[in-house]
């Protein structure tokens, strides 16, 4: 199936965030599917801000007034005063980068190995969403994670991959301006006690099938990151067979 152009018609008949959090759940699964023993495959989204986190951030409300009960003579304990901070010194507003990755760990140990990541619109613009972005992905590298990234976004024109390589110092590796379609992987070596990163990346074109790319784990076991067959399982499921 060839890739569409999911920001015009007739593909835009199904929002973008749609495709994407149908593809990322699609690709975790065949991953999951494929990986060694003791590795999982795990997907996360969140886009415009969202958070995915087990503490509360809201406004909370008043404490409760303290109270000291006696109780048929005998003296209930007054319960211990609630620390109540002094005014906060300033306010900072900040904006969350859009996530739309799996994350490839070692199920013993946590250790990240991979990951993929689906370029989305905020992620290509300008100022600190992009900066965010560009720089989890270096994060991951320093760190040993084999990292995949795929950019299907035609609304916004910046190729992530050439900052990427810029990054690296790597800018033979640049794509052609005109390119801002792409499927690239990231993966950290050591060599002669020297890191390198090889770098496999492929155009993409609106019309044409995606291809897939590898993805190491661990040493030199790679699996492969199936994007085509994913990707025409996840536009079938939205009725996008054009």
């Amino acid at each position: 199936m060839p890739l569409l152009d999911h920001f015009r018609k007739p593909a835009n008949r199904v929002p973008w965030r749609s495709i994407h959090g149908t593809w990322i759940s699609e690709l975790a699964t065949r991953l999951n599917a494929i990986l060694p023993p003791g590795y999982i495959a795990l997907n996360n989204m969140s886009l415009d801000g969202g958070l995915e986190i087990d503490i509360g951030i809201e406004e909370e409300d008043e404490p409760p007034p303290q109270t000291s009960a006696r109780s048929g003579g005998t003296a209930v304990a007054a319960a211990p005063a609630v620390y109540t901070p002094p005014p906060a010194t300033g306010t900072a507003q900040y904006e969350f980068p859009d996530t739309a990755e799996i994350r490839v760990t070692n199920e013993e140990t946590g250790q990240l190995v991979g990951a993929v990541e689906l370029v989305s619109p905020g992620n290509k613009d300008r100022g600190a969403k992009r900066d965010m972005f560009l720089a989890k992905c270096i994060e991951y590298l320093a760190g040993g994670a084999c990292v995949v990234i795929v950019d299907v976004i035609t609304s916004r024109r910046a190729n992530l991959h050439n900052e990427i390589v810029a990054k690296l110092g790597a800018d033979n590796l640049a794509l052609p301006e005109e390119v801002s379609l792409y499927a690239a992987t990231y993966r950290p070596i050591i060599r002669k006690k020297k890191m390198n990163v090889d770098v496999w990346v492929n155009p993409l074109r609106i019309g044409e099938v995606i291809p897939t790319m590898p993805l190491r784990i661990v040493a030199g076991l790679f699996v492969p990151v199936e994007l085509e067959e994913t990707y025409v399982t996840t536009c079938r499921g939205r009725k996008l067979d054009v």
